[in-house]
């Protein structure tokens, strides 16, 4: 039941991570591009704090759910006089998770003080740039999560 849990809250915090930036990068953001610079770009601030904030809270959960999940199973293995071999897809899971929260780090800690810096000083070609900037590196880790998905499904 414990490990059942560790994986639900796992799961749930992938999903948040995962479908808030599908949703942000197909969805809001080319139905924000019909505003104005301006308008678009405090709009995109304003939604990009808390979910940063939100995405944050989730690799915490992330991290420490999957190393009890891990710990957990070579526990287990131990106790029965096993060895305990981590699955490749677990492996490939974790290595593409710590590639996923080093660029999430990238957009929230350079380029989201960049935007939210423009923005304050409604530098709007400069708060463009980070948006674009943003928008790249969404579409990579986007495109990430989504491997790591289909890797650990399909393995």
């Amino acid at each position: 039941m414990f490990y059942a849990t560790l994986k639900f809250v796992h799961l749930m915090a992938v999903i948040l991570w995962v479908g808030g930036m599908l949703f942000a990068h197909c969805f809001l953001r080319p139905a924000a591009a019909q505003l104005e610079p301006p308008v678009r770009l405090r709009l995109m601030t304003a939604v990009l704090g808390p979910f940063l904030n939100a995405v944050l809270a989730a690799i915490v959960l992330i991290l420490l759910t999957g190393a009890a999940m891990i710990g957990q199973e070579a526990s287990q293995a131990a106790q029965t006089g096993g060895a305990f071999f981590m699955p490749r897809s677990w492996t490939l899971m974790a290595a593409g998770g710590v590639a996923m929260m080093a660029i999430y780090g990238h957009i929230r800690f350079v380029l989201f003080g960049r935007l939210a810096t423009a923005v304050a000083a409604s530098d709007w070609p400069r708060g463009g740039q980070a948006m674009g900037g943003i928008r790249r590196w969404v579409g990579v880790n986007l495109l990430l999560g989504i491997a790591i998905v289909a890797i650990v499904f399909m393995a």
